[in-house]
């Protein structure tokens, strides 16, 4: 006798695209954080990779994402989820463990009182987030250099990147920014941010396909840096007169000509135009208003 089985309900119209721009997003992002991997040379054969994990959509891309590289990539390389427990109150504590348990990724919770030391030196109403991501940084790259981490991963996406260029020039007089692969100031740790060529609002639209369990970032009470608000607004402005302002912003960074702006560590002005072997300039003595010339105390040539 035979068993006759029922046939699986078709996705409606509606779900089909769903699913297929969800694919296709994924396939971008892949792309996106896999180029940038390969231009900065970010991950190499051996790397043990520690990805930092706030429980927000950025860090949770960027691990999803890597997951999916490491089984096709051409090197070999570990990823550890670690993520610090700052003892916010509310913290939802078993959200990540109990997520990154079903991914079957090795991961570490760290546990630090952070908190109690922020509200304690903040005053009230000031932004806590400065102090708080310091003290952060620090139990991070203390566990990495403990674990042996040969890499840092962290989850700024290319709107950070413009984000941090312009606070940097409006706020800190300097054309500085977040690079995609950086030295630690102590030189012991080799920190990369994967998502360097990657939309926020990519990520945005990602996690949400992805439903991953989005921790919020307000625990705290504590609010937005101010001037970063201020650039992120200015930023979304940009975009909407502008589309495609902020990629071009971006593409920009990667195109730096020195010799066009006015650093003289980076390009050498001096030498440029210099006749013969003409001494370079005594800055004391344009300063001070010395000539090599004898005033006349008249308009007329001399005899």
């Amino acid at each position: 006798m035979n068993t006759v089985l029922p046939l699986s309900e078709p996705l409606p119209p509606a779900g089909r695209r769903a699913v297929h721009e969800a694919n296709r997003l994924a396939k971008r992002l892949r792309h996106q954080v896999g180029r940038a991997i390969a231009d900065f040379g970010m991950i190499e054969d051996g790397d043990k990779v520690m990805v930092c994990l706030s429980g927000g959509k950025d860090s949770y891309t960027l691990l999803d994402i890597l997951l999916q590289l490491q089984k096709k990539a051409p090197v070999s390389f570990s990823i550890t989820a670690v993520n610090l427990d700052q003892k916010q109150p509310g913290f939802p504590e078993r959200v990540l463990p109990d997520y990154l348990s079903s991914l079957g990724v090795d991961y570490k919770i760290l546990e630090q009182d952070t908190y109690s030391v922020v509200t304690r030196v903040v005053p009230e109403g000031k932004t806590m987030c400065s102090l708080c991501s310091r003290l952060r940084r620090g139990a991070l790259y203390t566990f990495a250099e403990q674990a042996g981490f040969t890499k840092i991963a962290l989850g700024h996406h290319r709107d950070d990147l413009v984000a941090t260029f312009f606070l940097n020039l409006f706020f800190h007089a300097k054309i500085s920014g977040m690079p995609p692969k950086l030295l630690s100031d102590d030189g012991k740790h080799v920190v990369i941010r994967p998502l360097a060529y990657v939309r926020e609002d990519e990520i945005t639209a990602y996690a949400e396909a992805r439903r991953f369990p989005i921790i919020p970032c307000n625990l705290c009470g504590s609010q937005e840096n101010l001037q970063r608000r201020q650039v992120k607004k200015m930023l979304d402005a940009w975009e909407r007169e502008t589309p495609g302002r902020i990629d071009q912003i971006a593409r920009a960074l990667g195109d730096i000509r020195p010799s066009q702006l006015s650093d003289p560590s980076l390009f050498d002005f001096l030498a440029l135009g210099r006749r013969g072997d003409a001494p370079p300039p005594d800055a004391h003595a344009w300063l001070a208003g010395d000539g090599t010339a004898t005033a006349t105390g008249n308009d007329d040539p001399a005899p």
